[in-house]
């Protein structure tokens, strides 16, 4: 942990969802290091998020582990309960948590539709409008972990790429809702980024992987500190004067 004086958070409390694992939990470790008490939320995996905040503790730094499925409402208003018990306030949010499927137009169904939306926009929305009411007058920033999928659209990515199309709206309109309140809302929109996640679905090693590097001028696939990085940049004063962006975090592919 850095002293109070180096770090960039200090005093300052984030929750990320969904950071039990991949750019999630990397975020999560970062905001920590920076000086910031977080909320490392998990729908499932508790051993998982446990391990994140032991991580933190462990080097230092003020975590815990809270349950909650955001494509719940009511696990939201529980989440967020359980963060103002916590640590009594809110700075930063960080909307990560999210699915993806992929599906040819004649594969897309209902059930793989409301999946997909209901976790990775209504989730984001409901958890965003039960989070700014724990910031401060002073504001804050709100995170959107959206995609580049919302501009390079992948086939057989029609709903995945609509939620991240949506996202990247919503980060526009909230800003603006928002900003008379002093609280930020960006988003950050990676490429193919090695997780656990990527791995268990075959992106890594896959051909998808090795024409999104050929389209990279970087030449590879993302890390998750690659994404954390630029999440601390905008949770602090040094993008104070940044929202309503959508920050592409790709290698540069577009």
């Amino acid at each position: 942990m850095k002293s109070n004086t180096e770090s960039r958070l200090a005093g300052k409390t984030a929750l990320v969802t969904g950071a039990s694992k991949g750019i999630g939990a990397s975020i999560a470790k970062y905001l920590a290091t920076e000086g910031a008490s977080v909320v490392v939320n998990y729908a499932s995996s508790k051993a998982g998020a446990d391990r994140v905040v032991s991580e933190i503790t462990s080097a230092g730094g003020r975590a815990v582990a809270i349950q909650g499925d955001v494509g719940n409402p009511d696990d939201i208003v529980r989440l967020l309960a359980a963060t103002k018990a916590a640590f009594g306030h809110l700075d930063v949010l960080v909307n990560n948590a999210g699915v993806y499927e992929f599906a040819p137009l004649e594969g897309i169904t209902p059930d793989h539709f409301h999946r997909q939306f209901n976790i990775n926009v209504l989730g984001l929305l409901l958890t965003t409008q039960e989070a700014v009411k724990l910031f401060p007058a002073s504001g804050g920033s709100v995170i959107n972990i959206s995609s580049i999928v919302s501009t390079i659209t992948p086939p057989h990515s029609a709903v995945y790429s609509g939620t991240k199309g949506a996202v990247d709206a919503i980060t526009g309109v909230l800003a603006k809702e928002l900003g008379p309140r002093k609280i930020r809302v960006n988003a950050i929109n990676p490429g193919i980024v090695e997780t656990e996640g990527t791995h268990a679905v075959g992106l890594i090693g896959s051909e998808l992987e090795t024409d999104a590097q050929s389209r990279t001028p970087l030449g590879r696939s993302g890390q998750p500190p690659d994404i954390a990085t630029v999440a601390v940049f905008l949770a602090s004063s040094d993008s104070g004067w940044i929202t309503g962006e959508t920050l592409r975090a790709s290698g540069g592919n577009h």
